[in-house]
């Protein structure tokens, strides 16, 4: 049987990502879908990420060590993306994303016998025409606490809108280099856009830092609640599960608040997104084939 190994890596959106690309490959293919979870972390020096995808409904299994190139498991892979990047794309045993626009060359790739994806492939259109599979496994397992549960039924219960601003960088005085995070006016726009659309709005607040991020939105206190109780990366799956039970979003430039809104259910949803280009690989935003068509750039 034929095999995709995908090498998952990246906060919880961007292993989203590399899932979802990896399953609809293996899926059409009717190849067997193979998890790394070990590799794509074990040298993030810098964010120490880890593999955040056990909180949902995938059935795949976990790749074994010869799965992940060990041992000499830098040296093997640097060697097998040596050779792929000196064949045609379609030959390559290791498929290494090239750039950060959608290829679609990927969707017409024939896998035979085993091999590698790797890449953050950021764009919902490497699982089109599969997204019934892609939300039936990545149905989030429900966090269990009170906390959650309370939030969750107040989310439900009015015209909610997740509102989420991700600070990238720390704001200096005197600043002048570019960061990345977004500017207030964004949030201002989209919260009025949403006034005037959505009766009696109450938005939920998912924020890095709230208190920076309250300032940010520039509404009154009694419509807007910040959900910050589920602290440290190993909890992001709640706020993510909370996030897919408002009616509307507001997110910023993060796969994290991309998928929130996608997977969200709700049929009328209306999904603003920031309309702006940053190219600097992982924090990429705004790029072809990124933001789903049916959605608001502001």
């Amino acid at each position: 049987m034929s095999k995709v190994i995908a090498r998952i890596k990246g906060g919880m959106g961007n292993q989203l990502f590399c899932y979802a690309a990896a399953r609809r490959l293996a899926l059409v293919n009717r190849a067997e879908l193979v998890i790394d979870d070990v590799t794509g972390f074990i040298r993030d020096h810098q964010y120490r990420r880890k593999y955040l995808l056990d909180s949902f409904n995938i059935s795949a299994r976990k790749a074994t060590p010869s799965e992940r190139m060990e041992p000499f498991e830098r040296y093997r892979r640097g060697l097998a993306r040596f050779i792929a990047r000196h064949r045609p794309f379609h030959q390559r045993r290791y498929v290494e994303q090239e750039g950060i626009n959608f290829d679609p060359r990927l969707l017409d790739f024939k896998v035979k016998g085993t091999i590698y994806l790797d890449g953050l492939w950021q764009s919902e259109g490497y699982f089109k025409g599969v997204e019934d599979v892609i939300k039936r496994d990545l149905q989030i397992i429900p966090p269990q606490d009170q906390g959650n549960k309370k939030m969750a039924e107040r989310i439900r219960s009015c015209n909610s809108i997740c509102v989420h601003v991700r600070w990238f960088h720390k704001r200096q005085e005197g600043q002048t280099h570019r960061v990345h995070n977004l500017e207030q006016g964004y949030y201002v726009r989209a919260a009025q856009w949403i006034m005037v659309r959505v009766s009696k709005p109450h938005f939920f607040l998912f924020s890095d830092d709230p208190e920076a991020a309250r300032q940010m939105l520039a509404l009154p206190e009694t419509i807007v609640t910040c959900v910050n109780h589920n602290r440290k990366d190993e909890n992001a799956y709640a706020d993510l599960w909370l996030m897919t039970q408002c009616k509307h979003f507001i997110i910023a430039n993060s796969t994290f608040s991309l998928w929130g809104a996608w997977l969200a259910e709700s049929k009328s949803k209306i999904v603003i997104a920031p309309a702006i280009k940053i190219m600097d690989g992982i924090t990429a935003w705004g790029f072809e084939g990124q933001i789903p068509e049916a959605w608001l750039l502001l």
